[in-house]
Formats: C-alpha cells, structure tokens, sequence
C-alpha cells in the first residue's frame, strides 16, 4: 500500500508522521492474519487431532463450532466490559487474550482443554476487528478509508493463502500443537506492534448489553445476519470436514491439502475482490448471484458429474 496516510485532527490523534501511520497499519494487518490463521488452522489438521485427542471426526469439528460460539458471544460482551478503555488498551487486552488462548491450545494435553483455548481465543475475534476498523479508518483521511480498511483485512486473506496451508503442512509433519505455538508468536509480534505504532485514543463504546442486543431487532440487521448465517452455514458445513473428506473419500494425500487450501485462499481472495465490485454495481443483485452460485457449487460437491 502506498505510504499516503496523513495526519488526523489534533484533538484526537498525536501527531504522527507519514511512514509510522503506514506502519500501524500494517500492525493491525499482522493481526488479522493471526486470528485468520488460528481461527482456520484447526480444518486442516482435523484428522490429526482427533486420531492424537481419541475423539472421532465429528467431535473434533466442534472445536470450529466452538470457536464460532466464542466469537459470538465475546464480541458483544468484551465490547461492552472495555467500553470505558481506550482503543488502544483494548486492542492489547483482546491480544492477550488471544495469545493467551493459542498457548493453551500449544500445550493442550486433551480434548476438552483445546476446546476450551478455541473459545478463549475465539472470544477475543470478533471485539477486536470491530475496534480495529475504527482505529485504522480513524487513522487516515476520509477518501483513503477504504483502501485502509481493504490492507487491513488484507491479513486475513493473506492467511487463507498462506497461513492456513504452511500451518496444516507443519501440523502434519510436527504433530497438530506445533501451529498453535507459530499463531502465539504472531500475535505477540502484534502485541509489540501495537503497543510501539498505535497512537493511545479516545474510548470505545458506553452502550449497555441491551442497547448491543435491541440492533438485532431492526428487519435490515436481522435479514443481513440471516443472510450471512446460511450462506456461510452451507460453507463451512463442508469446509469444516474438508481434510477427512479429501484425504478419505477423494485418495488425497496430506501435502495435497496443503496445496488444496492454498487454491481455496486464492479463491476466496478472488471472489471477495470480484463480489466487492459486483456489490458497488448491484448490491443486492450480486448477493442473490452469489447465493445461486454457492448452492451450484455445494450441490456438485454432494452429487459431483
């Protein structure tokens, strides 16, 4: 990204230069591809931890729902218990947290104890990207926000392509704690990061858990969520047990599914940078396009020609 960032109001911002906004961004970029990577990492070492853990295929795909939950839950709840802190001290709370939850799970000697890291780490997810968009927009000219935002986030494409797939390789070849103790590392980095490049802000959010909850029931917010929950449900129904599956049912080999996650990044990288377009032509017609085309594709996967 070119280094264009400028200078924000006084009253809010400390004066920074040019190359240290540019860097703060990229801070947050590291970030997001930590909680990208721990987030996903478990898909593709499925097999492994359930044969390492004694649990069966089925039991391991909860530590995906698990963390799903986990996200769900902390990032209202964590939003409103940090509401009187600066941005700046909750992006390192929720950091802690997460690097927290990713030491446990390095060193989980059972099931129930990696669970219980996902949801750890998993709680710490969603608080954060929401502050953190804010103190990345907040950091630049209006006209350059969007571009922003799309570096920022740009980590969690960059650990679909890259994260996830050398993640699962070293997990096969090193045993499934190993990745954990990579993601730890990660976010400590981001930790210092942003403890050196992030200007201290102003504070989150005072709304009560009520005022969080009473959005749902507006009819555009709900039909978004609807939106989103089956979309997304129909996709990682089966990404979650794509390692099995490939490995089980299609003779694929472990290295393979590296290599087959690495194609699904670049996918995903794709398709968020064609739907964005799509969406500033046609909003809602991209979205129904997009629906059609996932229920195409999920159905050729159950019934394939």
């Amino acid at each position: 990204m070119e280094n264009n960032f400028i200078e924000t109001q006084s009253h809010e911002w400390p004066q920074k230069t040019v190359r240290s906004l540019s860097w703060a961004i990229y801070a947050l970029m590291l970030s997001a591809f930590a909680f990208g990577m721990a987030e996903f990492i478990i898909i593709g070492l499925l097999p492994n931890v359930a044969h390492d853990l004694n649990v069966s295929i089925s039991s391991a795909g909860f530590l995906v729902t698990g963390y799903a939950l986990g996200i769900v839950i902390g990032a209202p709840l964590l939003t409103v218990v940090t509401g009187k802190l600066s941005r700046k001290s909750v992006l390192l709370l929720l950091l802690a947290l997460f690097t927290l939850g990713n030491v446990l799970a390095a060193i989980a000697p059972n099931y129930l104890t990696l669970l219980l890291a996902r949801i750890i780490a998993a709680f710490a997810n969603g608080a954060f990207f929401g502050i953190a968009t804010v103190v990345a927009t907040e950091m630049v000219a209006p006209e350059k926000r969007a571009s922003t935002f799309a570096t920022m986030f740009t980590g969690l494409t960059l650990a679909n392509i890259i994260g996830v797939p050398l993640g699962t390789f070293l997990g096969q070849q090193a045993g499934w704690h190993s990745p954990f103790w990579v993601i730890a590392a990660l976010s400590l980095l981001a930790f210092m990061s942003i403890t050196f490049l992030i200007p201290r802000t102003q504070h989150t959010s005072t709304s009560g858990l009520g005022q969080e909850f009473r959005i749902l029931g507006r009819k555009q917010v709900l039909l978004a969520l609807l939106m989103t929950t089956f979309g997304y449900g129909g996709v990682f129904t089966i990404f979650t047990y794509i390692t099995p599956f490939l490995e089980r049912i299609t003779g694929f080999s472990p290295t393979a599914v590296s290599l087959i996650l690495v194609l699904f990044g670049v996918a995903s990288m794709l398709g968020t940078i064609i739907g964005g377009k799509a969406a500033d032509w046609k909003l809602m017609r991209s979205l129904l396009v997009s629906l059609v085309f996932l229920h195409v594709a999920i159905t050729l996967q159950n019934h394939p020609v």
